[in-house]
């Protein structure tokens, strides 16, 4: 890989968000809204389960975070969205599994 093929990433990113971003509905961004969320925590849960720094993440934050997906999850309910509720589901589990793994090191 040369500094020329560096150099070309950003107009490609450009280039690719110009032509595809109009493309994109209003569930793919939804669903990926909810996946943000869910990766909102992750970082730092990790942290912690590896030993790199023993601060939890606020429980604001958490509160929030679970409490806007909760409500998500109760719109996806209402919507019978399958596939929202498969995320978000998966999403909690995973995260109960972090902080299971967290608490009972």
């Amino acid at each position: 890989m040369n500094i020329e093929t560096i150099k070309m990433v950003p107009s490609l990113i450009g280039q690719f968000f110009r032509d595809h971003l109009g493309k994109m509905s209003a569930e793919t961004l939804g669903w990926l809204g909810i996946v943000l969320c869910h990766l909102a925590s992750v970082p730092t849960l990790m942290a912690v389960l590896v030993g790199l720094t023993d601060k939890l993440p606020p429980v604001d934050l958490m509160l929030f975070v679970w409490s806007s997906l909760l409500m998500m999850f109760f719109k996806a309910l209402i919507e019978r969205n399958i596939l929202y509720i498969a995320t978000i589901c998966i999403g909690f589990a995973a995260q109960t599994v972090l902080m299971a793994l967290i608490v009972f090191k």
